[in-house]
């Protein structure tokens, strides 16, 4: 993707959580370096939106995605309904994975049904739409340590070149033992965008997305830093800097061993 092929989209809504990171409009100042970061976990909101069965057979992913989903569309004021979506999360759902290799591992190798439908991959973006009653296209995506580059490549081009405004959610949680002695970094963090091909009236800045070999940008905070190394989702915790801060800046993001993503940032 050269500079005449780049990307370009406007981001109108942001959603946050994570350890210490609680919501974007809590964790602005913290990424903008105006306060401290103190680590501590994520509290995961009941996902209200969901009909109460739906509410009560809801996994971890799920109200992580729910929850920065939700807080995302809330500050675009656009309507879920009229949004196609991209959802991407590095592993699934962690701790059902474990259950589900419990269970076969175990004399009754009986699944339940519930942890069957949240065992798969479009378990989030099927609660998003039964939550929204949305009917509009979802892509489901799944990329390891590039979930986050992945994400954001599909999301900008489904807005930029189909005119389409996008939901972009990635998402992580913790791998419990002894999967986690495999996959020992993660931590539960989600991040949700809203992309437009223009301006809104909501709109935060201007993202111009290509590709680059550039080293990818780093965070001042060392445990901010070390979250950003250590989970997929945290890839994109630079770009969310440069919008905290409100000025035109350049940062680059994990992709591929050897190639990177450059988003110029352009306040609105």
């Amino acid at each position: 993707m050269t500079r005449e092929s780049a990307l370009k989209v406007w981001i109108s809504g942001v959603g946050l959580l994570g350890p210490g990171l609680p919501s974007w409009r809590e964790s602005r100042n913290v990424l903008n370096g105006m306060q401290a970061y103190l680590p501590g976990a994520a509290s995961l909101p009941s996902p209200m939106q969901l009909p109460q069965a739906e509410r009560r057979r809801s996994s971890t992913p799920v109200k992580l995605a729910l929850a920065v989903c939700q807080e995302a569309m809330d500050a675009s004021q656009l309507a879920a309904t009229e949004l196609a979506s991209v959802f991407c999360s590095s592993s699934g759902d962690s701790h059902n994975c474990h259950a589900i290799c419990e269970a076969l591992a175990s004399d009754d190798s009986r699944i339940s049904p519930t942890r069957f439908h949240n065992s798969v991959n479009n378990a989030a973006a099927g609660y998003w739409s039964i939550a929204t009653h949305s009917m509009r296209a979802s892509t489901l995506l799944c990329a390891y340590d590039a979930s986050f580059g992945a994400a954001l490549l599909e999301a900008a081009a489904q807005a930029a070149v189909d005119g389409n405004d996008v939901l972009l959610t990635v998402y992580d949680t913790e791998y419990p033992e002894p999967l986690k002695a495999k996959r020992p970094h993660q931590i539960t963090l989600g991040i949700a965008l809203i992309l437009s091909p223009r301006p809104l009236a909501n709109s935060l800045a201007a993202a111009t997305i290509q590709f680059t070999d550039e080293a990818p940008s780093s965070l001042a905070d060392v445990e901010l830093e070390n979250l950003r190394r250590h989970t997929p989702s945290a890839r994109g915790l630079p770009l969310l800097e440069a919008l905290a801060c409100r000025k035109p800046g350049r940062v680059v993001l994990d992709y591929l061993d050897s190639l990177r993503i450059c988003v110029e940032v352009t306040p609105c």
